[in-house]
C-alpha cells in the first residue's frame, strides 16, 4: 500500500514516520484516521525493534583480530586504530557512539573517527573491540546473512570514491567523509529488520540507485536515507553527520552529502552494479566536476590503493609558520625565494628549516619533505 513521505520538518527523533494513505472507509467501516493511527502506531513498533536489532550488527571477525594485533606489540598509533575504525561498520558505529555519549555541552562532538579517538583512550577502542560480536564470511548466522560483508565491500567502496573526489574539489573534511561514506546506509540495515519483505520485494525490477529509492518512498512511504539520519540523531552523533546520511540521495544535496551521493554512484559501478549515466553527470555538477574530470576518476578508481593526498592524522609538530616554509621548500624554492613570498629574511627562513630538521628527525631537506608528506603535514 502506498504512503506519504516521512515529514522532514517534524521533531526529529525516532518516531518521526508517516501513515498508509488509504481510502475514506475500509471495509468494516472503520475511519481513515484510525486506519492511520493503528498503521503509525505498527510501523513505529517495527522501527523502534529495528532499532534495536541493530545494536547487535556484528563486527567482522577479522577486524577484531586486526584490533588485536595492533595492540600486540605496544601502544598502536593513532592512524593505525583510526584506519581499523573506518573500515568496519561496525566498529565505527561503536566508537562515534562512545565519543558523542553524554553530556557535550562545552565540547565539539566526534564527528569523525580521528576526533573520536581524540575523546576515548585506546583501551576504550580495545575493550569494544573484545566484547563485540563478531561475523565470519565462512561462519554466517541466520540473523544478518552476509549484510556485513556487503556493507564493507560498499563502505569501502564508497570511501575510496569520496577521497579521490575530495582530492578533485579540494574539500578539507576528509576525516569526517570517512564516516559519513561507511555510515550512509545505515538506514538499510534498519528497514531489513522491520520490513520482511525489504530489499528484495521492496525493491523489486530496479536496479539503479535512484529507481531504488524511489520504490522505497512509494512502498514504505520512507527511504533508508531518511532513516538513517533518524538513527543517527537517536545516537546523538553530531547534526553534520546525520543531514549528510540523510540527504545523501536528494538530488538537491550539496557540499558534503553531495560527494556523498556521487561516491554512492560511483561505487555501485565500481562494483559492477547499474548506474544512470545523467544522473552521475548531474551529481558530478553537483560538486563542481566536470565530464572530463568524472571521467577520469571513473578510469582511475579501480586502480586507486589509497588517497594521493595523505590524511594529517598524527599530530604535527611544526609551527604554522614551519608548515609554510617547508611546503615551498617541496615546491622546489629556494631560501631567497621564500624568504621574499613570506616576508622573512633568509636567516629566518635557515632557522625555521633547521628547527624542521630536528622535530622530524631529518638529516636534510629531502628527508624532511618526505616525512611530512608522507604523514600528510604538507
Amino acid at each position: 500500500m502506498g504512503s506519504r513521505p516521512l515529514n522532514r520538518t517534524a521533531p526529529e527523533h525516532e518516531n518521526q514516520h508517516v501513515a498508509a494513505t488509504a481510502n475514506p472507509i475500509n471495509r468494516t467501516g472503520e475511519p481513515a484516521v484510525a486506519r492511520e493511527r493503528h498503521h503509525n502506531e505498527g510501523q513505529g513498533r517495527r522501527l523502534t525493534a529495528a532499532f534495536e536489532a541493530l545494536e547487535a550488527f556484528p563486527m567482522l571477525s577479522a577486524t577484531r583480530d586486526r584490533v588485536m594485533d595492533l595492540f600486540a606489540d605496544g601502544e598502536p598509533t593513532t592512524a593505525d586504530l583510526v584506519r581499523v575504525v573506518e573500515g568496519d561498520l561496525a566498529l565505527t558505529i561503536a566508537v562515534m557512539r562512545m565519543a558523542n555519549r553524554g553530556e557535550t555541552a562545552g565540547r565539539r562532538r566526534a564527528d569523525s573517527a580521528v576526533r573520536a579517538l581524540e575523546v576515548l583512550s585506546s583501551a576504550t577502542v580495545l575493550a569494544l573491540a573484545q566484547r563485540a560480536r563478531t561475523y565470519d564470511f565462512f561462519e554466517r548466522t541466520a540473523v544478518w546473512q552476509n549484510l556485513p560483508e556487503r556493507f564493507r565491500l560498499h563502505g569501502s567502496a564508497t570511501q575510496r570514491a569520496a577521497e579521490r573526489i575530495a582530492s578533485a574539489v579540494d574539500h578539507d573534511a576528509r576525516d569526517r567523509l570517512m564516516v559519513t561514506a561507511m555510515m550512509h546506509d545505515l538506514g538499510k540495515l534498519v528497514l531489513v529488520h522491520a520490513y520482511p519483505g525489504y530489499p528484495a520485494q521492496v525493491h523489486a525490477d530496479a536496479r539503479t540507485p535512484e529507481e531504488r529509492v524511489a520504490r522505497e518512498r512509494r512502498e514504505l512511504g520512507v527511504d533508508h536515507a531518511v532513516v538513517g539520519g533518524v538513527i543517527a540523531r537517536r545516537w546523538g552523533l553530531p547534526p553534520v553527520l546525520a543531514q549528510v546520511i540523510e540527504s545523501h540521495h536528494s538530488a538537491e544535496a550539496t557540499g558534503e552529502a553531495a560527494i556523498i551521493r556521487l561516491a554512492d554512484m560511483l561505487a555501485h559501478y565500481l562494483l559492477g552494479a547499474q548506474v544512470t549515466p545523467s544522473e552521475l553527470l548531474s551529481a558530478a555538477r553537483a560538486v563542481n566536476l566536470n565530464a572530463d574530470q568524472l571521467r577520469r576518476i571513473m578510469y582511475e578508481l579501480p586502480m586507486v590503493v589509497g588517497s594521493d593526498r595523505p590524511r594529517q592524522i598524527d599530530p604535527c609538530p611544526m609551527s604554522t609558520r614551519e608548515v609554510d616554509v617547508l611546503r615551498r621548500l617541496a615546491r622546489g624554492m629556494v631560501y631567497k625565494q621564500i624568504a621574499s613570498e613570506l616576508g622573512l629574511s633568509t636567516s629566518t627562513v635557515r632557522t625555521h628549516l633547521h628547527n624542521v630538521y630536528g622535530k622530524l628527525g631529518a638529516m636534510d631537506r629531502a628527508q624532511a619533505v618526505l616525512i611530512a608528506t608522507e604523514r600528510g603535514w604538507i
